[in-house]
């Protein structure tokens, strides 16, 4: 590495992205590196932030270079151990195991959030004490620009300031950078760091998460508990859009983890009009007659869950810039920016890839460092002009994979079951000539996003013009 690199860096944001960019630069020989992070700790538990994630292969390539894959598979279950029971309204339950669809698929990781968090976390105490710093209860609230530098003025919960003038800023803190903010307004009249927004079934969708016990029962038969490795899928005895509602829980590895159904729906369902305890309280009681849930949901959990205000799914979105550099950081003489994660893309969590898609960010900067030998200006350039197709086809693929999962439109699901499984088949019996859905090539963590949307795209094009081919030959044949 440059010895020259050995520079303060200033990585905003401790989730996931800034986490896992404070190891990789670590790693890569990097001192003085200084997480911002606002949660209290790294455990702090967020009920409206306890969705979990598959980690897949494309993640796996930044875990693999940490040298912690394995650590992540003792945390988590395996997709090719995944179960999913479905409760019916009377009762009723079937159980089935998730489809490997490809079966040289690198196995996937299914974990909490926080429990991910936490690994990453962990790494930091054990081994990089000396060079990491995390600053938790601690917020950046301005950045500043100093002639070829930039100045970032932090704040802690207790009203304590400092302030930072480092080689290299990551913004990893999410769909609100307030790093990408700054670039957009230090940037003039250029829309490089203004997010582009696509219009996607799911977005608008709200959510909100129900936390239950641990191994919490199904039924009042005695030892009939929630497996903590099955998901399970639970359906209201309600009907109708503004009504009808569904329990969705994905499996943890601790059995003694708390589970957290996730409720998603429309914003003008009827469980974003409850007002009190009481009404939340009778609404469940209704809705799932099947479930003992005066021994499930507690007294504070309903509370909670009152004044939760919930989330909604954001709109697919990019920025097309993902980098600025001021001065010659590589002479000590600058600060150079990067942006990461969802600071530069967010979408709808349709297709699993929010987190591996940070993940793969991080990975492909640090092969760039690589071959640059950690020469800001030489790498983020060249960073930027290999990531910038791939997040745009990313977002496209959000777009057409896989949005009417969540039951919004019975007839529109079936439209894209109906294609799916034509692909499928076509591409069993042509593989030549058809790729299989999007939904799937994703999967496979060796084909770029952009590879992914070129497949797809031929796909339909061939369709396209057999169903022309199909139409002409009808109407030849009606018109003799």
């Amino acid at each position: 590495m440059n010895q020259s690199y050995k520079k303060s860096v200033v990585i905003i944001g401790g989730g996931p992205a800034g986490l896992g960019t404070a190891l990789m630069l670590a790693k890569r020989g990097w001192q003085d590196i200084t997480v911002i992070e606002q949660r209290p700790s790294a455990d702090y538990y967020e009920p409206d932030k306890s969705f979990s994630y598959q980690i897949d292969g494309r993640g796996q390539k930044l875990t693999d270079f940490l040298e912690i894959t394995s650590k992540l598979a003792d945390l988590s279950v395996p997709n090719t151990d995944f179960y999913f029971t479905l409760i019916q309204k009377d009762g009723t339950r079937k159980t089935t195991k998730l489809p490997i669809a490809d079966s040289k698929r690198k196995t996937a990781y299914w974990l909490p959030r926080a429990s991910f968090v936490q690994l990453l976390y962990q790494e930091i105490q054990q081994h990089w004490q000396d060079t990491i710093q995390i600053l938790f209860n601690t917020e950046c609230v301005e950045i500043q620009q100093i002639r070829e530098n930039l100045k970032i003025i932090t704040q802690s919960q207790a009203q304590e300031k400092q302030t930072w003038i480092p080689t290299l800023i990551v913004g990893g803190d999410g769909l609100n950078s307030i790093v990408r903010q700054t670039l957009h307004q230090m940037s003039d009249q250029s829309n490089s760091f203004e997010m582009q927004k696509f219009p996607s079934p799911s977005s608008g969708l709200k959510y909100k998460v129900l936390t239950l016990p641990p191994q919490f029962p199904l039924s009042e038969q005695e030892g009939d508990v929630a497996q903590s490795t099955m998901a399970y899928g639970i359906r209201s005895s309600f009907k109708g859009r503004k009504k009808a509602i569904s329990l969705g829980l994905l499996p943890f590895k601790n059995p003694h983890t708390p589970r957290t159904a996730n409720i998603i729906t429309y914003p003008d369902h009827q469980i974003w009009q409850l007002e009190t305890k009481e009404e939340v309280k009778q609404f469940f009681k209704q809705a799932f007659p099947q479930l003992p849930l005066e021994k499930i949901i507690s007294t504070e959990e309903i509370a909670r869950f009152t004044s939760s205000g919930g989330g909604t799914f954001p709109i697919p979105q990019y920025c097309s810039g993902l980098y600025q550099i001021w001065g010659k950081p590589e002479n000590n003489q600058g600060t150079a920016v990067i942006l990461l994660g969802d600071a530069v893309h967010c979408f709808p969590p349709d297709i699993g890839q929010g987190v591996n898609s940070a993940l793969e960010d991080i990975y492909i900067f640090q092969e760039i460092l690589a071959e640059t030998q950690d020469n800001l200006s030489q790498a983020l350039p060249r960073y930027q002009n290999l990531r910038q197709p791939d997040i745009k086809a990313l977002i496209r693929l959000v777009q057409i994979s896989y949005p009417w999962q969540y039951n919004q439109d019975t007839l529109r699901k079936r439209l894209w079951s109906i294609n799916f499984f034509l692909r499928l088949l076509l591409n069993r019996l042509l593989p030549f000539l058809f790729n299989p859905h999007s939904f799937l090539l994703i999967q496979n963590h060796e084909l770029s996003y952009s590879e992914i949307l070129d497949k797809s795209n031929r796909t339909t094009q061939v369709l396209s013009m057999l169903g022309g081919l199909a139409i002409l030959t009808l109407l030849l044949k009606l018109l003799n």
